[in-house]
Order: structure tokens, then C-alpha cells, then sequence
């Protein structure tokens, strides 16, 4: 399994976009093959950064994700809402068995 964080901190005007274009997002990537999970948090801490957590079953299923226009194009547009560059990170996890 691939997880992905991600965060996003947001240009206190850009809030409500920057949610409901993170919220737009997820919805659509969690009907691509192989997402297992796809969320948009707002970080307790820090109510202007946005927190994204994703689960993946394979690195094929991320790339594929990252190449359909949509993700590309939300990048670009929550980019243009961020007050700092957007951090990702990729992880290559298995579960515990019982």
C-alpha cells in the first residue's frame, strides 16, 4: 500500500476555496481504480492549513492518478491558493497482521 500526505497552507482569503477545492478532489479520486481512501483535513492546529491523506493499493495506481488531468490541475489550483508551496510526501506501507 502507497500512503501520501500531503498539506497545503492557505492564504487566509483562499480558505473556503482552497476546502471546497480539496473536498472536490478527494470525491474524485476515490473513485480511481486502486484508491483505497482519500481525505481532506483542516489542521487543528493551524486552521489555514489543509491536510491530505491518501491510501493507495500500488505505485501503479499513484501513477496513474498523477497523470490524470484533473490531479494535475488541481495542483495548479491549489497552488494558486497556497501562501507556501505545497508539501507531499510518499510512503510504502503493509498492514500488521492480527
Amino acid at each position: 500500500m502507497i500512503i501520501i500526505l500531503g498539506s497545503v497552507q492557505v492564504a487566509p482569503d483562499h480558505l473556503d476555496a482552497a476546502i471546497a477545492l480539496g473536498l472536490e478532489h478527494c470525491a474524485r479520486s476515490r473513485g480511481e481504480p486502486g484508491c483505497l481512501a482519500h481525505d481532506c483535513h483542516i489542521d487543528a492546529a493551524d486552521t489555514g492549513k489543509l491536510v491530505f491523506v491518501e491510501r493507495w493499493a500500488d505505485m501503479a495506481a499513484v501513477r496513474t492518478h498523477f497523470a490524470v488531468p484533473a490531479s494535475g490541475d488541481f495542483v495548479r489550483r491549489m497552488t494558486a491558493l497556497a501562501s507556501a508551496p505545497p508539501q507531499m510526501h510518499l510512503y510504502e506501507a503493509t498492514e500488521p497482521s492480527a
